[in-house]
């Protein structure tokens, strides 16, 4: 009865002056007549009292149900060129390659070479050159040797002269050339270890070596030492850095995308990646270029949703197309809905004509509701000259070349048009949907613009030292609106592109 009994007892008040006027006419009447008037007052007052206007409150409207649904989110395709700089390990070869072999146990032992030979030498390299092709490393270096042999006559495997004197090369003279060089082939696994499969080459010598006064060539001898020095070589480099587990480093960057991030005024983003895939993997120059792609169905949400950390998943080989594309689910509370909408709304009053008379409409509070199929409910709570509840249904709708998110095709449900008929007929009245309808849009164009400053700013940032990943978003466009009963799911798809740079990450070999 409350916003009832004000108007009813205006209603009483109004009959009590006039039947006080009345009587006043008629005092000079007999009391019998001033006693039928009271009774027929009070048969008034009753009568008015019983012909107030109950609060109108129709039942909530029971649509339908349809074929609508909440398609599953498409997976998200994002191919991220990471180029990681290998300086590091270059350095670390440069630093960890000796610089000088020789013989072993050199210069006081010597090599045989059978019965009637005999050799030592020493070996120094140049500072190593590495080049980057497709997907191999090149690691090769000059040679500069010096050597010192000597031989002896032999019969059937025996000696039958003593050794001649030392014969040298390279000695008193510049140092013989060899150019050496090791070809390291790039894989990655699926458990995010960088393979360098290493292949010794065949030295090759620039200068020959001749020595003694009948000048024998010995270069072949020292060319066969050579490679059993680069043989050792090659295993002691596949020992220290033949493979680099870059599984820790993918396993923190996997966190990182398994991160609520907050995203001011929007609500929070949770990105659920689902898996990684290697695109493509080459060297080039200084740098070793990794095309990784991520699938995920991030979703932005008004509440905050739980943070899980999951251990990455194995590495799968794939090809996408290069940049990102990106179906984006933002689950919107109706009550956060309701706040924006009654901002505006709430108190707003406005006329209406019946007739000679001037009607007045308040809407006091209104509510966004789902209902399980395509279309939305808007509850009115209203006053002014008649209280109650009334239900009007529509459907959302999204213009994409204005960006306005409206309420489309908005009428009082059967339910309430059937109540207001029965109780206030002018409450039945287009002017009242229209002024509603007309606060049920809203502007998406700044949300739009806003969403994407902050997936810039979320793609151009360090994640960790020496580590930062560059972008942009081209393109953001809302792909459907799903009304379901608790949230209001606007979809979105966005495309742009996405690197990362890793400048200093420590090989750990």
């Amino acid at each position: 009865m409350k916003g009832i009994l004000p108007q009813c007892f205006d209603n009483t008040s109004a009959m009590l002056r006039q039947a006080q006027h009345k009587e006043s006419f008629e005092q000079d009447k007999s009391g019998s007549v001033a006693d039928l008037l009271k009774i027929i007052f009070v048969l008034l007052v009753s009568g008015g009292l019983f012909s107030c206007s109950p609060k109108i409150n129709p039942d909530k409207p029971n649509l339908s149900r349809s074929n609508f649904k909440l398609d599953s989110l498409p997976d998200s395709q994002i191919n991220i060129p990471i180029q990681i700089n290998l300086k590091p390990l270059y350095a670390y070869a440069e630093k960890n390659v000796d610089t000088i072999f020789t013989s072993p146990n050199y210069p006081n032992d010597w090599i045989y070479d059978g019965c009637g030979s005999r050799y030592k030498y020493s070996f120094r390299r140049s500072p190593l050159q590495l080049k980057a092709a497709v997907n191999s490393l090149k690691l090769g270096f000059m040679g500069y040797y010096k050597i010192t042999g000597s031989t002896r006559a032999c019969l059937n495997g025996t000696a039958v002269s003593p050794w001649s004197s030392p014969c040298r090369c390279g000695f008193n003279e510049d140092e013989r050339r060899v150019n050496v060089q090791f070809t390291n082939s790039v894989n990655i696994t699926p458990d995010y270890k960088i393979l360098l499969s290493i292949k010794r080459e065949e030295p090759v010598p620039l200068d020959k070596c001749e020595v003694c006064f009948w000048g024998q060539d010995i270069t072949g001898l020292v060319m066969k030492g050579l490679r059993s020095e680069l043989d050792l070589a090659k295993t002691d480099m596949e020992k220290n850095y033949g493979v680099t587990n870059i599984k820790p480093k993918v396993q923190l960057l996997w966190d990182e995308l398994n991160k609520i991030y907050s995203l001011p005024s929007l609500g929070f983003l949770k990105l659920n990646p689902q898996r990684l895939h290697v695109n493509n993997l080459y060297a080039e120059g200084d740098s070793l270029h990794i095309h990784l792609g991520l699938s995920a169905r991030p979703v932005v949400s008004f509440e905050k949703p739980i943070e899980v950390t999951t251990a990455v998943p194995p590495m799968q080989p794939v090809n996408t197309t290069n940049g990102f594309n990106i179906f984006l689910d933002a689950v919107l509370n109706y009550d956060s809905l309701n706040s924006i909408l009654n901002a505006n709304i709430s108190g707003k009053t406005f006329d209406i004509d019946k007739g000679p008379v001037k009607r007045k409409f308040v809407v006091k509070e209104c509510k966004l509701m789902g209902s399980g199929n395509e279309k939305l409910i808007v509850k009115v709570d209203f006053g002014g000259d008649e209280q109650g509840i009334a239900y009007l249904v529509g459907k959302p709708v999204y213009d994409a070349q204005t960006k306005m998110f409206e309420i489309k095709s908005l009428d009082f449900d059967i339910k309430t048009k059937d109540a207001l008929l029965k109780a206030a007929d002018w409450l039945f009245n287009r002017r009242i949907v229209n002024e509603i309808s007309r606060y049920t849009k809203f502007d998406l164009s700044q949300y739009i613009e806003t969403a994407k400053a902050m997936m810039n700013a979320q793609l151009n940032k360090e994640w960790m030292p020496g580590i930062r990943s560059n972008g942009i978003v081209n393109d953001l466009k809302l792909t459907g609106i799903y009304p379901t009963y608790q949230y209001l799911v606007i979809r979105s798809n966005c495309s742009g592109f996405l690197s990362i740079e890793a400048e200093t990450i420590p090989f750990s070999f």
